[in-house]
């Protein structure tokens, strides 16, 4: 579940630290947040942040930046903990639309939707780490973090007969610069998002048409777009989308393009 701050602070990428009175050697807490923009422009990194580009960690294609150009790119992502029937309709929206995406997973759906996950893999999406138990990780010790990320690779292994891809998104968006720097020493990209809105809470879920415009008015050349898969209105309304933004210009690339400085596999 992703935790979203309001506030009117007014940069288009907003940060905190959590200050605890324990020790100062303690890392420092930060929780990605982005606001959504005007006019399909590209949101800007907060100067606090600057650093998690040096990290191979990464929040937007910088290299599609322009709103009109002929070439548009939308990178497709979702946060996956469990399966709860959505998931699989997110599956064959996708295959219908002809569409890969990332999916960053948990353990519980490794172990309890084996088969849904294996089905992720075989219609060429990528399956990324989430962590194992989604747990608050910024104050971890290096080894106690390298722990989440390996168990998830342990269990994806073991049940799909398949390698992990090498991608980390940190669970709610809450991170430390040390957790950046290890993920990277140990073969990880991390990735972050310049989209998504409150669609985690299944008991809350908002009116189609507003997802559906809140969407498309957001979108953006370049654009990381978070979306959680058991979310009925995303179930809902994804092929709309997609279509949409197809007849827009926009085609959805994959991670290994975007961190590869917006290659494609043509070049």
């Amino acid at each position: 579940m992703k935790r979203f701050l309001s506030g009117f602070m007014p940069a288009v990428f907003l940060f905190f630290s959590l200050s605890l009175p324990c020790s100062a050697e303690m890392p420092r807490e930060y929780h990605w947040y982005c606001k959504h923009v005007k006019d399909h422009e590209q949101p800007k990194l907060a100067p606090e942040l600057s650093f998690i580009e040096e990290l191979d960690a990464y929040y937007i294609d910088h290299t599609h930046s322009d709103a009109n150009a002929e070439d548009k790119v939308i990178y497709l992502t979702f946060d996956a903990g469990y399966e709860n029937g959505n998931v699989a309709k997110i599956l064959d929206v996708l295959k219908e639309e002809d569409v890969t995406a990332a999916f960053f997973i948990l353990g519980h759906l490794v172990t309890h939707d084996t088969e849904l996950v294996k089905r992720m893999a075989s219609e060429g999406h990528t399956v990324c780490n989430h962590t194992v138990r989604h747990r608050n990780l910024s104050q971890a010790e290096s080894e106690a973090f390298l722990k989440e990320l390996r168990e998830l690779e342990s269990l994806y292994r073991e049940h799909t007969g398949e390698e992990l891809a090498k991608y980390y998104r940190p669970p709610e968006g809450t991170f430390s610069r040390e957790n950046l720097a290890v993920a990277q020493e140990n073969g990880y990209k991390t990735i972050f998002w310049s989209f998504a809105y409150p669609d985690w809470d299944n008991q809350k879920q908002p009116d189609l048409e507003a997802v559906k415009q809140m969407i498309l008015s957001n979108a953006h050349n370049g654009e990381v777009m978070l979306l959680h898969p058991t979310s009925s209105a995303n179930a809902a309304v994804l092929g709309d989308v997609i279509r949409t933004l197809k007849n827009e210009g926009y085609r959805f690339g994959s991670l290994d393009e975007l961190t590869r400085g917006g290659m494609t596999n043509e070049d």
